[in-house]
C-alpha cells in the first residue's frame, strides 16, 4: 500500500513538473533566446533538442547594443514618464468622481454613471483616429500630454473605486461633517485613507495597461524623444529584416518592470479586486 501512494506521489510530480515546464515555456524560450545569435537560434530550432532552449554560447551583444545602439534606456525614460502622471492624476480624478457618485445626491446621476460605464465597454481601437484628430487639432501629437491625457478619465477604474466606496458607512462622512470637516477633508482624511486596497489595486491595473500600451503609443508618439519601450520593440522588426535577438533581450527587458512592480503588492492588488465586487 505504501509503495502504491509512493508510486503515486512521483507521477504526480513528474505531471507537475511537465506542467509546469509546459506553463513556463513561452517565457523560458525568449529569455534563453536572448542570449544567444540570430544564427544559432535558428540552427537550433528544429528538431527540438536541449540547446533549443539553452544556449550553446552565452551572448550578451544583444543586451549591451541595446543600450549602447538603440537608446533603449530613453524609451524606458519615456515609458517611466507617462505612466508616472497618467497613475497619480488618474486615481485622484477617478476616485474624486466616485466619490461624488456615492456620497451625493443630483439630478442624472444614475444616468451619467452608466454613460462612464459604457466608457469603458467600447473598444479604444474604435475611437482611435477621432481622439487621433483632436490630439493633432490640439498640437500634441509627439509629445507626452498626447499619451497622458487620453488615459486619466478610466471608466473601470471610477467603477471599482465606486463599488469599493459604497462599503465606507455614510455616519463617517456625517461625524465629520458634524465637526466642521469640508468634502474635501471628508475625501481625503477620511475616504481615501480607507482605500489602500483598492488604491494599490488600481495603480497596479493602470501601470500595467499603459506600460504595455501599443496601439495609442503607434499613433502618437513616432519621435524618439517621446517613443515609449513598445514601440520601440516593433522598431526592430523591420521590412526585411527581423533582429530576433534584440526583440527577445526587449522583449525581457520591458516585462521585468511590471512583474518587480506586481509581485511585491500582489496580495494588496487581489484584496481590492475582490473587496470591489458588485454590491445591490
Amino acid at each position: 500500500m505504501k509503495e502504491m501512494k509512493t508510486s503515486s506521489k512521483i507521477w504526480l510530480v513528474v505531471a507537475l513538473i511537465i506542467v509546469t515546464i509546459i506553463a513556463l515555456f513561452p517565457i523560458l524560450y525568449p529569455l534563453m533566446s536572448s542570449f544567444r545569435t540570430d544564427q544559432e537560434m535558428f540552427q537550433y530550432t528544429s528538431p527540438f533538442q536541449f540547446h533549443t532552449l539553452w544556449p550553446v554560447e552565452w551572448n550578451f551583444d544583444s543586451y549591451i547594443a541595446l543600450f549602447k545602439e538603440y537608446k533603449f534606456s530613453r524609451y524606458f525614460m519615456n515609458t517611466l514618464i507617462v505612466v508616472g502622471a497618467i497613475i497619480p492624476l488618474s486615481i485622484i480624478m477617478c476616485s474624486i468622481a466616485a466619490y461624488s457618485f456615492t456620497f451625493f445626491q443630483f439630478r442624472g446621476k444614475n444616468a451619467l454613471f452608466a454613460l462612464f460605464m459604457l466608457s469603458f465597454m467600447i473598444p479604444s481601437e474604435a475611437i482611435a483616429l477621432p481622439l487621433y484628430q483632436l490630439m493633432n487639432n490640439l498640437g500634441l501629437v509627439n509629445t507626452y500630454w498626447a499619451l497622458i491625457l487620453p488615459a486619466l478619465a478610466n471608466g473601470l477604474t471610477l467603477f471599482m473605486f465606486t463599488q469599493s466606496f459604497r462599503d465606507i458607512p455614510v455616519a463617517l462622512i456625517e461625524a465629520a461633517k458634524l465637526d466642521g470637516g469640508s468634502w474635501f477633508t471628508c475625501y481625503w482624511r477620511i475616504i481615501m485613507p480607507l482605500s489602500k486596497a483598492i488604491i494599490v489595486a488600481m495603480c497596479l491595473m493602470t501601470f500595467v495597461n499603459e506600460w504595455n500600451n501599443y496601439l495609442w503609443p503607434l499613433l502618437v508618439a513616432r519621435l524618439d524623444n517621446v517613443k515609449t519601450v513598445t514601440i520601440a520593440i516593433c522598431a526592430f522588426k523591420e521590412q526585411n529584416v527581423i533582429n530576433w535577438s534584440l526583440i527577445y533581450a526587449s522583449s525581457m527587458l520591458s516585462a521585468l518592470v511590471p512583474i518587480f512592480v506586481f509581485l511585491p503588492f500582489q496580495k494588496y492588488f487581489v484584496q481590492g479586486i475582490t473587496s470591489s465586487g458588485v454590491k445591490g
